[in-house]
């Protein structure tokens, strides 16, 4: 992955915020649109850039999208991934997103949201055992 394509990715804030966020766990795109407050449609597009640029991936997991870092990030990646880890320390923007992700996530993991009806709004419930995320 060349140096110049990550950047363009991380030279905006939203794109930004999304990655920290993965950082932490997969994550569907309505828990990401949750936390940012954003409308579905763009956090969609951030997500569509990131996945087309090498810096996520994305699994389909019954009706939702799962999206996360890459298994093996580039050297570029993880150095710039390294680096928004710690400024995202300090910056007030992100260490909101990541309070309101631990109240979103409570103690669960991406699996156990999905099994217990991941976005209110099209959700059905899904046995536990059943989901492999």
């Amino acid at each position: 992955m060349r140096l110049i394509q990550v950047y363009k990715c991380l030279c905006d804030e939203t794109r930004l915020r999304i990655l920290q966020l993965l950082t932490v766990s997969p994550l569907c795109v309505c828990h990401i649109q949750s936390v940012l407050g954003k409308p579905q449609v763009v956090i969609s597009q951030h997500l569509s850039y990131l996945k087309n640029h090498g810096l996520a991936g994305a699994q389909r997991h019954q009706q939702w999208m799962i999206y996360s870092l890459p298994e093996t990030p580039s050297a570029e990646l993880a150095a710039n991934l390294k680096c928004l880890q710690d400024c995202a320390t300090t910056d007030p923007v992100f260490a909101k997103d990541r309070a309101r992700l631990r109240k979103l996530m409570g103690n669960k993991n991406v699996a156990a949201l999905l099994a217990t009806g991941c976005c209110p709004a099209r959700s059905r419930r899904i046995p536990a055992s059943k989901v492999r995320i």
